[in-house]
């Protein structure tokens, strides 16, 4: 009996030790794996009033990979150097990024290397932002899962009353985005424009489901956007003529391309029609249908208000180039 029993203890502690290896080998791959999904991130001390979008998939597996939209450019990019080590999240890009009071033409800034990091606090991601070597340019940002809308273009939305942004007179009802910066806008004979790297407008205004109707008009060389809620660009730009992509003129910026370029050329009058509805979101360039029932998946580079369970504002893109605005006017969508 003494045998048997020296022989049953040997398995118990057999078993509790495979059992904590096992556990030791799941748990930081369980951990890790809660950084999966995507993430809108609010940096309170942001240059430019931005907000930041990441998605990580893999996280726990030989297959973590992200995407982010941020600081790098204006476009969607994978994470390079993407890695979870000891509870935090790592990425980093290596690019033109200025420091601060650095005056200098953006192809003259040196390359540099942007450090992102993040860890999981009370189910939000709580991170910073470094350019390396260089502390006086950290950020701190807080990310927040992004919440599922179930509103969907189903055919059962009925117009409001439509809403007016531009009176044709004044500003009123339109605020800057980046505070301290000179606005840059002007109305003269009842079309708004600005001049190039002017601030860029919010509406006071906020909505949720909504048709927006703008006419527009582009000088050679136009760059702008309008910003649906506050997180989705429509890319207005003057590309008549050239093959459609993701940075096209009525595309979702960096996420979902015209089917075709609809743009006419610089120095005529164009309308763009957008319908957004949740997620899902049509677009009509000049008359054609580019963009149809699209499901957009999360910020882009003009996003400013990350918030995306509740309404936003319209935003215009001034910081680029030229622009000429007689009409913008949003309908809200509400159910019948």
């Amino acid at each position: 009996m003494c045998y048997i029993g020296a022989v049953n203890e040997r398995i118990g502690i057999l078993l509790v030790a495979v059992a904590i290896s096992s556990a030791c080998r799941q748990g930081p791959s369980a951990a890790q794996a809660e950084f999966n999904g995507r993430w809108n991130i609010e940096v309170p001390g942001e240059a430019r009033s931005r907000a930041w979008w990441l998605e990580i998939e893999g996280a726990g597996t030989s297959e973590l990979k992200g995407r982010f939209v941020g600081a790098p450019g204006g476009g969607l990019y994978e994470t390079p150097e993407l890695s979870i080590r000891n509870g935090e999240l790592r990425f980093v890009f290596t690019r033109r990024y200025s420091l601060p009071g650095e005056q200098l033409p953006y192809n003259q800034v040196p390359e540099r290397r942007g450090i992102y990091r993040a860890r999981l606090e009370g189910g939000k991601l709580r991170g910073s932002f470094e350019v390396e070597g260089h502390p006086e340019t950290r950020l701190e940002w807080i990310g927040e899962r992004a919440p599922v809308i179930t509103d969907r273009d189903d055919g059962t939305w009925k117009e409001a009353t439509p809403v007016e942004l531009f009176n044709g007179k004044d500003l009123t009802g339109w605020k800057a985005m980046i505070p301290g910066k000179e606005l840059g806008w002007s109305v003269t004979n009842g079309i708004l424009s600005n001049v190039d790297d002017a601030n860029n407008l919010v509406s006071e205004q906020t909505f949720w489901n909504f048709k927006l109707r703008a006419e527009y008009r582009l000088v050679p060389g136009s760059n702008s956007g309008i910003g649906l809620r506050g997180r989705y660009e429509v890319q207005v730009l003057d590309d008549f003529g050239r093959p459609p992509t993701v940075q096209s003129h009525g595309a979702i910026y960096s996420r979902i391309a015209p089917a075709v370029n609809a743009s006419k050329p610089a120095g005529e009058w164009q309308t763009l029609e957008v319908t957004l509805i949740g997620r899902d979101v049509t677009v009509v360039l000049n008359g054609t249908k580019v963009i149809d029932k699209a499901v957009i998946e999360g910020l882009t580079a003009m996003g400013h208000d990350p918030h995306e369970d509740r309404p936003g504002p319209i935003s215009i893109q001034g910081d680029h180039r030229k622009v000429e605005i007689r009409k913008l006017v949003v309908t809200p969508l509400v159910k019948s």
